[in-house]
């Protein structure tokens, strides 16, 4: 589970052996987000989101939109899709 970003505590992770839709996990202090990456036309979206606080979820969301672009490259490389 590669961790291909890091920022304020929040550490942004692609599993390996995960399934489409592209997406993320997003961890802090025991919490975590899934985040669909949408595409170059579609914003990021909310899968889950367990035992994260409200203001932390809404900081993975902000970091993921932030550097979409960048996480879509990262899956297609780990994925090849």
């Amino acid at each position: 589970m590669p961790t291909v970003l890091r920022k304020d505590g929040l550490s942004v992770r692609i599993y390996t052996n995960d399934h489409l839709p592209s997406h993320v996990h997003v961890i802090k202090a025991g919490g975590e987000a899934k985040i669909n990456l949408g595409s170059e036309t579609e914003r990021p979206s909310f899968v889950k989101i367990w035992k994260m606080s409200d203001s932390d979820a809404v900081r993975a969301m902000k970091l993921v939109i932030a550097h979409q672009t960048e996480l879509l490259e990262k899956w297609r490389d780990i994925h090849g899709e």
